[in-house]
């Protein structure tokens, strides 16, 4: 599934590319305003901070809600105390676009993740183009030369990486670039199946000075306290978000 997803976001990529040349994102990169720091808007504090996603669909899940206007959800997002908003810009399974990117960043004053499956500098120029100041890169997608080099590329255009790994080796990978933002995805994005408990398993390995991320399965408060005793400055929620109201949500999420 992660092969096709990685394969299919690249021909889209490379779809647009002939729309719209590298020469022409990157001339519209460099002229955008300065990314916002995500580091600091997710440093560890007393409570956890919660990255909020808007997201219509999944593989695993199908559809899970319209969202009509992205801007005026990702709005209730941060009037709900979310730290940072993550948008799906992955077009065939998640049913995204930078359209959504762009209506979001728009939208907030808090910084902006584009959700996607990033293998190509390509679509790093676009995420800064398009006004995200972070690029996720999932490290099972990517082998170590070219992760590398989209940290280093993500980094140099002023944008922050959240480098997602699943298992011990990816994670040492992952810190192996120097990315300061890592995390731990309880999906496995081969079988889909969830396991909550891994980021525990995982969370002693992260150096002093890096930002713990917890990802999916959460459904409940509950779970964000899960990860939260576990070591957790950072969750990142979909699906409960736009399955509910999404104020009410946050608060509660955040007061576990």
């Amino acid at each position: 599934m992660l092969a096709d997803l990685v394969a299919g976001a690249r021909e889209d990529a490379e779809r647009r590319r002939a729309e719209r040349p590298l020469a022409v994102v990157e001339s519209a990169a460099l002229a955008q305003a300065p990314a916002i720091d995500a580091l600091a808007a997710l440093a560890p504090a007393e409570r956890v901070k919660i990255i909020a996603e808007v997201k219509r669909a999944s593989p695993s899940r199908g559809a899970l809600a319209e969202i009509p206007d992205p801007a005026a959800h990702a709005a209730l997002y941060e009037a709900g105390g979310a730290s940072a908003i993550s948008v799906l810009t992955e077009e065939r399974r998640f049913h995204g676009s930078l359209a959504d990117l762009e209506a979001v960043r728009a939208a907030v004053s808090l910084p902006v993740l584009r959700k996607e499956f990033v293998s190509d500098p390509y679509q790093v120029f676009e995420a800064r183009a398009a006004g995200a100041d972070l690029v996720l890169l999932i490290v099972a997608a990517l082998d170590q030369p070219q992760l590398t080099e989209l940290h280093a590329l993500v980094t140099e255009l002023g944008m922050t990486s959240l480098v997602e790994a699943h298992t011990a080796d990816e994670l040492s990978r992952a810190f192996d670039t120097g990315a300061r933002l890592v995390g731990v995805n309880a999906r496995n994005l081969s079988t889909f199946e969830l396991d909550r408990d891994l980021f525990g398993r995982l969370a002693d390995r992260y150096p002093a000075g890096t930002i713990r991320v917890a990802e999916s399965a959460v459904k409940t408060a509950d779970d964000v306290a899960h990860y939260r005793s576990a070591g957790a400055d950072v969750v990142l929620v979909g699906e409960a978000l736009v399955t509910s109201d999404p104020v009410a949500t946050l608060h509660e999420f955040l007061g576990a």
